[in-house]
């Protein structure tokens, strides 16, 4: 089978040979005669699968062991909810950094709980940019500093964090995470749906600060509770077990390609292909500041809408798939996650140029 070129925003593109193992799995998990998928999460061969996963994942991220790591379902949006409900305090605000369609929903959400400060609004410019990270100061009765590392609309990305002090920084990484380094001790709480660099859609990850609990709403329901989920170690509930099996063989792929280092060399060379592209044309551009650019979600766009939807078909017609903008926005969008190989990302860049010299 001849496999597409996945550009898909998400749900994204996977290994081959990671679907392959799947595959090879699904029936008859390690030769125990039973699937993962239908593995009792209190028994031993989900457990030692999952303490592996967390493990993988603690090591590729770095992450120190006053950090809780755990599985979550709800996708990240239930984050956007969860986070508040715990962690915003009476008679404090929560700050937001509003970049683009994540992260304002996220303080939409926030603003239904408590009071939220915008400490940057992204409005003006169309959510192209961000504020000097090193410029970024929480306010004083600020509960928590909440920011998107990588907005997947609008493709813009944090290329370092503030320094928030004794202010919890929290950060949603669910379309970069691991696709470079992060100084994780920066952050209280970091948190992201799996269905970008990580593994097949249905799992949240959350890695929390352990002291952070102390700051948290006593009068929480069950499932809105952290403290809960770091008891249970996120297995409070039956977890969303295909999609953490699917995380682990993915963190073993990512160990085995360089680890996080190793991603953000691929990160770096797969998306300089296609921006360098776009610099060198009169007929391509970019709307995002240089300066923050995601390596990630790569948008652009043509003269007009007519040659984008032509593109967009062309394309398509080349096996090229997922290359229209966001409903939200429109133009073009190129995602370059961990997975897709660079031969894909070369391809589309030839696809550009032969676009261009045809049409410009």
């Amino acid at each position: 089978m001849e496999r597409k070129k996945n550009f898909f925003a998400g749900p994204s593109v996977m290994p081959v040979e990671v679907l392959e193992q799947i595959r090879d799995q699904m029936v008859d998990f390690n030769g125990q005669g039973l699937s993962m998928v239908e593995a009792s999460h209190r028994g031993g061969l989900f457990e030692e699968m999952y303490d592996e996963c967390l493990d993988l994942f603690k090591e590729l991220l770095h992450i120190p062991d006053d950090y809780d790591i755990y599985f979550l379902g709800g996708g990240a949006t239930l984050q956007f909810t969860m986070i508040p409900t715990n962690f915003l305090r009476p008679n404090t605000v929560a700050d937001y950094i509003k970049s683009g369609t994540w992260a304002n929903k996220a303080g939409e959400d926030a603003e239904k709980l408590g009071k939220v400060n915008y400490y940057y609004d992204g409005t003006d410019n169309k959510f192209s940019s961000l504020p000097d990270a090193s410029k970024v100061k929480p306010s004083a009765n600020s509960s928590y500093l909440y920011l998107c590392s990588n907005e997947t609309i609008g493709g813009i990305e944090w290329q370092d964090f503030p320094d928030t002090g004794d202010v919890p920084l929290i950060g949603d990484m669910s379309s970069d995470i691991l696709s470079r380094p992060v100084p994780v001790e920066k952050f209280s709480m970091i948190y992201g749906g799996v269905q970008k660099n990580l593994g097949p859609a249905g799992a949240t990850f959350i890695i929390m600060k352990k002291s952070l609990l102390e700051k948290q709403n006593p009068n929480l329901t069950a499932y809105m509770d952290y403290k809960r989920h770091s008891k249970d170690k996120g297995l409070y509930n039956t977890p969303p077990v295909f999609s953490i099996w699917g995380v682990k063989l993915m963190l073993e792929w990512i160990k085995r390609n360089g680890g996080a280092e190793g991603m953000q060399k691929r990160a770096v060379e797969k998306s300089s292909i296609i921006y360098d592209t776009i610099d060198g044309s009169s007929f391509f551009r970019s709307p995002v500041d240089p300066k923050f650019r995601s390596k990630m979600n790569i948008v652009f766009r043509l003269p007009n809408e007519d040659l984008e939807k032509q593109f967009v078909s062309e394309a398509t017609k080349n096996g090229m798939l997922g290359l229209k903008g966001h409903r939200s926005v429109g133009g073009l969008r190129a995602s370059v996650y961990n997975a897709l190989p660079k031969e894909d990302v070369v391809a589309l860049a030839q696809f550009m140029k032969d676009f261009e010299r045809k049409n410009g």
